[in-house]
């Protein structure tokens, strides 16, 4: 076999119907069908069209907001849960996620400031309200932010 033996097979390529060139072709209609809106040239709605309906692109602009697609969702951590590490321990997003405190680690990890510690732990999370850092601090632990 060579390069120039190469052919398609036999029944693979098919010739394109011509319609509408006289008789002995699909003569009359040319697969259009009778009558109506497609059978006719230009006969196609525009894109987005819905039946005379007001289309969805011009509806839209009665829902008034703004969505940030620049916004961070925190996954939030009560103070209170981290009374289940040991004095010393350090607190680290993997560390959450083993005790099952956290279900992912997609999205950044914020402290905040509910219940109360009595355990001197370094957090090494991503973000702590004012009260949470005190809190940490005053139980003789570290804070350290993760940017």
């Amino acid at each position: 076999m060579d390069a120039n033996d190469l052919r398609s097979p036999k029944g693979a390529r098919h010739a394109r119907k011509r319609v509408a060139r006289g008789h002995g072709c699909h003569v009359k209609t040319a697969g259009r069908g009778s009558n109506g809106q497609s059978s006719r040239s230009g006969g196609t709605k525009a894109p987005g069209f819905e039946g005379g309906q007001t289309p969805w692109y011009r509806r839209l602009p009665k829902y008034k907001g703004f969505k940030n697609p620049f916004r961070v969702e925190f996954t939030e951590i009560s103070l209170g849960s981290l009374e289940r590490f040991k004095d010393g321990d350090v607190v680290t997003p993997e560390a959450l996620y083993d005790m099952g405190l956290v279900r992912s680690l997609n999205n950044p990890i914020k402290v905040l400031g509910n219940g109360t510690l009595s355990r001197k732990l370094t957090v090494v999370l991503h973000a702590f309200t004012a009260s949470s850092r005190a809190a940490i601090e005053e139980a003789g632990g570290k804070v350290e932010e993760i940017c």
